[in-house]
């Protein structure tokens, strides 16, 4: 039985060599408010398009995984209330019940590569939660990224976790880790994080020459591509900092817990400052969303 369905457009693309890159729904249904979470995918898919690559969202909709929304889908997500976030765990069960489903980055990545599409532009990914040691709290996106041959374009770990012990299992896992024009990893809302990157690279091709070569030697699974935030929209840590200290306090009274973590803190800190993050968190997407449709380009182009 065929659990796939890709646009039309996408099929193209794939079928002539075109840049495709995969987008998340996840940001769509709990990363942002109605309705510049509908602006913000319309907006990406565009800079995508600008830039020479054709986007395809991620989500299940009527028991399929659907790669490449149309815009009346995409807008069926943005409001749409009670979707499931989908990781690799839950998409059997999601289809089977025709549930509305949004894909987390490890649910994106499995759509991405059923599909063939090699690159993936997100805001940030999920990694080890503070306390992680204790709760074993650790999101399925780093293994799926040990598993998937797709390459993730982010700005970092998500700021609210723990960074350096997201980087380090990474490293077990095997999975590369590049900064893009950079010799420090970033943080999200910041441009830097006070750890330094395993590996730098300062064009597209450089990117898309280590992601060929990897898979082309059968070295199974993704690489993390993190994407600094542009300067004018890096938040200051100390400010940041603190309004993720505040914010997990907060979680942690109410006791939020598992996938309810993340959604709360991104509105806590947007409120706590003052929109300030929510503007960022646009802005870092679609650049990601640019360097990804650079990379698909490259990778597209040197295809056999």
């Amino acid at each position: 039985m065929n659990y796939i369905e890709i646009s039309t457009e996408v099929k193209e693309a794939l079928a002539s060599k075109k840049g495709v890159v995969a987008l998340e729904s996840t940001i769509i249904s709990h990363g942002m408010p109605y309705p510049q979470n509908l602006e913000t995918a319309l907006e990406v898919e565009q800079v995508i398009r600008e830039n020479g690559s054709i986007p395809a969202t991620i989500a299940i909709m009527d028991g399929k995984v659907k790669v490449g929304l149309s815009k009346d889908e995409i807008q069926r997500m943005a409001e749409s209330k009670n979707v499931r976030k989908v990781s690799r765990r839950d998409i059997a069960y999601t289809i089977s019940q025709k549930e509305l489903g949004a894909t987390t980055v490890s649910g994106t990545m499995i759509g991405a590569q059923m599909a063939g599409v090699k690159i993936f532009a997100t805001g940030g990914i999920g990694g080890v939660h503070r306390d992680g040691e204790n709760t074993l709290d650790i999101s399925a996106d780093l293994t799926e990224l040990s598993k998937s041959n797709v390459g993730v374009v982010c700005a970092g770990v998500k700021s609210i976790l723990d960074i350096g012990r997201t980087l380090e299992y990474l490293e077990t896992l095997g999975v590369p880790i590049i900064t893009y024009k950079s010799s420090e990893f970033p943080a999200f809302f910041c441009s830097k994080s006070g750890f330094t990157s395993h590996l730098k690279a300062d064009s597209a091709e450089e990117i898309a020459n280590m992601l060929q070569t990897k898979w082309q030697m059968d070295l199974k699974g993704g690489a993390v591509i993190a994407n600094p935030i542009p300067t004018e929209y890096d938040i200051k840590e100390e400010i940041i900092g603190k309004a993720i200290d505040d914010a997990l306090k907060e979680c942690n009274d109410n006791g939020i817990k598992g996938k309810d973590v993340t959604p709360f803190l991104l509105s806590k800190i947007k409120e706590i400052t003052g929109g300030d993050s929510l503007k960022s968190n646009i802005a870092l997407v679609k650049n990601n969303a640019r360097l990804a449709a650079n990379i698909a380009k490259q990778i597209a182009q040197k295809e056999d």
